[in-house]
């Protein structure tokens, strides 16, 4: 068999052309969180799930790289997605999240 028959299909990157970011279907089913911990604990568990929300928008939208995430891009897919606008600190846990997940 010919070797150009074998070669895969060019499938269509998501770089050229922009995706629409698409809302959860069915929100997630929300659980209590433990009782006992300190108040830090429970700020620091919410920023982290938020920032990772956030950082999967923004995947979802395109944005791969902690470089193209500035504040306001953030802030944007906040209220795009219906969060509330995020902190200085959870737009920096966004873009660490993008930075390893390369």
């Amino acid at each position: 068999m010919p070797a150009a028959a074998l070669k895969p299909k060019p499938t269509q990157s998501t770089a050229n052309r922009p995706v629409l970011l698409d809302r959860p279907y069915v929100p997630v089913e929300k659980r209590p969180l433990p009782p006992g911990r300190p108040r830090e604990w429970y700020i620091t568990h919410n920023r982290r799930l938020k920032a990772m929300r956030l950082a999967i928008a923004l995947l979802d939208s395109g944005v791969y790289v902690p470089n193209q995430a500035r504040n306001e891009t953030i802030r944007n897919t906040a209220e795009l997605i219906g969060v509330h606008p995020p902190s200085d600190t959870t737009c920096h846990m966004v873009r660490a999240l993008l930075r390893y997940t390369r």
